[in-house]
């Protein structure tokens, strides 16, 4: 049974995924940043181990994943999910808001991916999916920083998936549009309003729905799908 560690899997999008790829049979382990109350709740509910970190920290992303393999097995399969936003005009942005995106969103897929390639290669398997965003795509005024992690996600997907197909090892890009999930909940409603009339499918998608592109590209299956970007956006962009 393969293993598979979903990052910032306790809640939304990432907490589908998991439990996605727990129904679809894999073993799977999600990390969490600090939220702990959250994190016990959810393994209660699915029995799936939760374990803390965070993916800034690189050494704290060697340890954890060390962590989940001592306890499941080897990571075969690696989810980037963890992301956070600070939203701000460029001219109003601050430089911790700037950075602090960059480090989780973009820095903690590196940390991640580092802590189990060597692995990966060493067996000769490994599935990769990174969670990049519509708006890594497209733009977006007001996340100058959360757009650049997410563009520049699509470009180490790309870079990762050269260097892992002799290996067998696959790494491929989510890009979901808006989602029901906390982040997307503190969108004022006004603007939300605003987005929802540029999604032709009029509604955002469900963490589910995101959820099921994931199992697909992590499949033995889809084992020549690589370096790809799929988009699942309701048609708001088409790439």
């Amino acid at each position: 049974m393969r293993v598979a560690l979903v990052t910032g899997g306790t809640a939304g999008i990432g907490a589908a995924t998991a439990e996605a790829l727990q129904a679809a049979g894999y073993r799977v382990a999600v990390n969490y940043g600090t939220n702990e109350t959250v994190a016990h709740a959810f393994s209660a509910r699915t029995g799936i181990p939760a374990f803390a970190w965070n993916v800034a920290d690189a050494a704290a992303c060697r340890d954890g994943a060390a962590r989940v393999q001592a306890e499941l097995g080897p990571v075969e399969i690696l989810v980037n999910n963890a992301g956070i936003t600070r939203d701000a005009m460029l001219h109003k942005m601050s430089f911790e808001q700037w950075r602090e995106v960059l480090d989780v969103n973009l820095g903690g897929c590196f940390n991640m991916c580092r802590a189990v390639i060597e692995g990966m290669r060493e067996r000769r398997f490994g599935r990769i999916v990174n969670m990049g965003s519509v708006n890594g795509l497209s733009g977006q005024a007001g996340q100058c920083n959360y757009a650049a992690t997410k563009a520049g996600l699509i470009g180490l997907t790309k870079s990762l998936a050269l260097e892992g197909a002799s290996r067998n090892i696959t790494v491929n890009l989510v890009a979901p549009g808006y989602t029901e999930t906390a982040m997307v909940g503190a969108v004022p409603p006004d603007v939300l309003a605003q987005i929802l009339k540029a999604v032709p499918a009029g509604r955002l998608a469900t963490p589910d729905e995101i959820a099921r592109g994931v199992v697909f590209l992590v499949a033995d299956e889809a084992a020549f799908i690589t370096g790809i970007t799929l988009p699942i956006n309701g048609g708001k962009y088409m790439a």
